[in-house]
């Protein structure tokens, strides 16, 4: 799986704490080994998010991320969900 990172997603990872940096990497490991993994809550979204998906990070940490047709996952963003869908 190849994975891309949009700058919006790179700018918004750079402002979050520490700890969610740690969480997000070991979040990420799991989601390469098994991206249905239940601990992820890994859904698809609605309205303008549209055709993408979610994967939990903690309790209110999201990472917004879209599946492309050649094996490829773009990381949109990672926020709150308030940051997010507010």
């Amino acid at each position: 799986m190849k994975v891309i990172k949009y700058r919006l997603f790179e700018k918004s990872f750079q402002k979050a704490p520490r700890e969610i940096k740690l969480r997000f990497n070991e979040r990420i490991r799991i989601f390469y080994q098994n991206a249905t993994d239940t601990v992820l809550e890994n859904h698809a979204l609605h309205g303008k998010y549209t055709g993408y998906r979610s994967i939990k990070i903690t309790g209110d940490w999201r990472v917004i991320y879209k599946e492309t047709n050649n094996n490829t996952v773009v990381l949109v963003n990672i926020g709150t969900h308030s940051q997010l869908y507010g």
